[in-house]
This record gives C-alpha cells, sequence and structure tokens, in this order.
C-alpha cells in the first residue's frame, strides 16, 4: 500500500527518475516503496546498488550504509514528512540486484538497516 507523497515519489520513479547521488558515488536506483501494517507502520524503501555485489563490487557494508543513512535523510525523510502516515520504523535495503520482496537469492548481495525519524533526524535501528 503507497500512501501521499510517497505514492507520488514512487510513481514519479516508476517513469524513470530513478537514480540518487549518495556520498559513496555508486549508482543507486529506487527499486519499490511499499508500507507494512501490524502492530505497528513500517515502511520499506528498496534500492538497487549494482557496486556491492561480492563478486566485483566497489563498495563494501560500511560505505553502504552511511549511503544507506544519507538516502533516509535526504530523501526518505522529507517524502515522510509530507505523508499523512508516519511510519514507526523505516526499512532501507540495498541489493546489487532486482530481488522481489519476500523471495531468496542466494547470489544477490543485500544490506539492510532500520531508522526511525526522531527529532528530525533519522535514527538508526537496530533490526
Amino acid at each position: 500500500m503507497m500512501r501521499g507523497a510517497l505514492e507520488t515519489l514512487w510513481r514519479t520513479s516508476a517513469e524513470g527518475v530513478t537514480t540518487f547521488a549518495v556520498p559513496s558515488g555508486q549508482p543507486i536506483s529506487l527499486q519499490d516503496v511499499f508500507w507494512e501494517e501490524g502492530e505497528s507502520l513500517l515502511l520499506r524503501v528498496r534500492f538497487t546498488a549494482p557496486q556491492i555485489a561480492r563478486d566485483g563490487g566497489t563498495i563494501d557494508y560500511e560505505t553502504a550504509a552511511k549511503d544507506m543513512l544519507y538516502l533516509c535523510e535526504t530523501f526518505v525523510k522529507p517524502q515522510v514528512e509530507q505523508s499523512a502516515d508516519k511510519p514507526d520504523q523505516i526499512i532501507i535495503s540495498l541489493s546489487d540486484v532486482a530481488v522481489p520482496f519476500g523471495e531468496a537469492d542466494p547470489d544477490a548481495t543485500q544490506f539492510f538497516e532500520a531508522y526511525s525519524i526522531q527529532n528530525d533526524a533519522c535514527i538508526w535501528e537496530v533490526y
């Protein structure tokens, strides 16, 4: 389920505005954005980042983690601030290849980080 500004964001990205500049300089593209409702409201924002690949990639986890925080601060947080719904947690993931949500791909390299928004900042949470 997509809501408000995030629905507009996804539609715009699906139309071709998909590459994001991050501190590492690696090319990152938006794969998908969706909400999960349960005991809490989660927002998942999934990106492809080919340079994190185990074989031939040039970006390690520590570098990718800085990119994920940057994406949360400069891309996700402003969209959430415009949305009527506020997630309890934001999950940002990077994958070297597009993997359908919920499916396993043993060859894919994937990194995940969780954040909450507090005091106008993305705060890292244990995921």
